[in-house]
């Protein structure tokens, strides 16, 4: 559960701050500043789910820098091809390349850190693509289609005054941040307990 959280945590602040840059600044500069963070997110979150499912620790990270390539252009596709269609047929379509794209890259990762492990049903590696491809489309939904803010009433103390507002972008970061602990916590646990 620890792995699986870490991992989450991780996806979500390497994703959110590459997202809130590329969508929120449109400059060429915070899109490269976007896509290194989404590297270096991508290589952090590949080691520590290597160190969690894999028996053999080893000094080449061939195999972690490799996932993360492919899981960062995997997050560029899935944006490009949103913003590309756009509207909502973007966003379903990309959801549908992205849940497929995170499929692949799943059972990429098993393959390269659990090689002598045999194979597990195909359901387990969708569910867990379905779960984060939902929740980055709920980020993604939210940032072009919802703009609300909302706030309890002002708290006034003898100092200073207090406003707690609430925005939809950050509801739908947390439900990224749930839906990836969901899908990393039954894919680590699915390949603990096949590797047992």
């Amino acid at each position: 559960m620890t792995a699986a959280l870490t991992i989450a945590i991780v996806e979500a602040l390497a994703v959110g701050l590459w997202f809130g840059l590329v969508v929120g600044s449109g400059t060429t500069a915070a899109a490269l500043l976007g896509l290194g963070i989404l590297l270096c997110g991508s290589f952090l979150r590949a080691g520590i789910f290597d160190s969690t499912v894999s028996d053999t620790r080893s000094a080449v990270y061939l195999r972690r820098g490799s996932t993360a390539i492919t899981l960062a252009a995997g997050w560029v596709s899935w944006l490009l091809i949103a913003e590309f269609l756009a509207g909502p047929t973007g966003l379903i379509v990309a959801t549908v390349f992205l849940t497929g794209l995170l499929t692949t890259q799943f059972c990429f990762e098993r393959r390269l850190f659990q090689p002598d492990v045999p194979p597990l049903s195909s359901f387990g590696p969708v569910l867990s693509a379905a779960l984060l491809a939902i929740g980055a489309s709920t980020l993604l939904a939210t940032a072009w289609f919802a703009d609300w803010t909302n706030g309890p009433p002002l708290v006034e103390l003898e100092i200073a005054s207090v406003v707690v507002l609430i925005e939809a972008v950050q509801v739908a970061a947390l439900a990224f941040v749930c839906c990836a602990f969901l899908a990393h916590q039954y894919r680590v646990q699915q390949l603990l307990d096949s590797s047992v």
